[in-house]
């Protein structure tokens, strides 16, 4: 069957947007693993530069932090509403700055953030303990992290999309949905999920990661 008069240069055009929004989604994506994995290697290098500091004199993951985890039985609903507030808190401010021209550097010093974090944990748990401390740190991100970290890593996309659509120029707009009610709405439904996602993910943190802690505690 032949098509109307301009249906089939519009179909191409959609079909060649579809494909720039696919690359450009990907491409960003990657952007986000660079700068997490730049913020992870600061964080490991900024630990082993200041050793003193971070493992002499430090606190963190010490002898007396250890023994206060392994003798502490936390109370799964306090825990989950002090969970639940700090992740939607951050799911909001990014949700809000990413309509603002500063959302894209928010987004991309957050990822770092979360990396340098990451990082200082990470060596100062090696550091202290070897593999018990790397045995330690999956303890601590599991089982919450298989949803929280694909449920992040959706919502800095999400926010990148955002304020691309509403800043970029020409075609750029365009290819991340432009102005419209059903734009709007697809991204209202894409944080609807992703919220959801870090809502079961809390729910994890609170009610199943401190038994899984406890049990590898005891190896310490």
């Amino acid at each position: 069957m032949r098509l109307a008069a301009g249906q089939e240069p519009a179909r191409e055009k959609w079909g060649v947007g579809r494909a720039v929004q696919q690359q450009t989604a990907a491409k960003n994506g990657y952007y986000i693993v660079y700068l997490f994995t730049i913020g992870l290697f600061l964080g490991i290098l900024i630990v082993n530069l200041g050793y003193d500091t971070w493992i002499g004199e430090g606190s963190l993951l010490g002898t007396d932090m250890i023994l206060r985890l392994k003798n502490s039985i936390p109370d799964g609903n306090g825990l989950f509403g002090y969970v639940l507030k700090h992740r939607m808190f951050t799911v909001c401010l990014l949700g809000l700055l990413a309509t603002t021209m500063i959302g894209l550097p928010a987004v991309c010093g957050y990822v770092c953030y979360m990396g340098l974090s990451a990082g200082c944990l990470l060596s100062v748990a090696v550091i202290r303990y070897g593999i018990r401390g790397l045995f330690l740190m999956a303890a601590g991100i599991f089982p919450q992290g298989i949803l929280l970290i694909p449920g992040y890593a959706a919502l800095f996309l999400w926010a990148v999309g955002v304020n691309r659509m509403l800043y970029a120029h020409g075609m750029g707009r365009e290819y991340y949905g432009g102005y419209g009610r059903q734009s709007y709405l697809k991204k209202g439904m894409q944080m609807a999920g992703i919220i959801a996602v870090i809502i079961v993910g809390c729910i994890l943190e609170s009610y199943v990661n401190p038994k899984m802690l406890q049990f590898v505690l005891k190896i310490f």
